[in-house]
């Protein structure tokens, strides 16, 4: 599968509990909406992330990517109840940097 450069250095950083790595993916003005949840800027995305890796220590494999949506489907596993669980990432990539991260089921 040939994912964007950022998005696997997302899904390292995921991997490795990275919060900084996880929020240099992002742009200073950035957006994540997860979890019913919206998180803006990159110091606020590496806040929940770091919170997020805490509490559930989630880890993403990637299982497929549509290049014409920008979206990722993974299977995330951690210790929350249901896992694993098959989610979709649906990114807006700009000038290499992601500027928004929607998380879906």
């Amino acid at each position: 599968m040939n994912l964007p450069k950022v998005i696997t250095e997302l899904v390292r950083a995921q991997n490795n509990f990275d919060s900084a790595a996880y929020a240099e993916c992002f742009t200073e003005t950035a957006v994540v909406f997860d979890e019913g949840k919206i998180h803006n800027g990159k110091a606020e995305i590496e806040k929940w992330i770091d919170k997020s890796n805490k509490e559930y220590k989630a880890t993403m494999e990637p299982l497929d990517y549509n290049e014409k949506e920008n979206i990722l489907s993974a299977e995330v596993s951690g210790s929350f109840p249901g896992n694993p669980i098959i989610l979709k990432f649906h990114f807006e990539i700009i000038d290499g940097k992601i500027q928004h991260l929607k998380v879906t089921d």
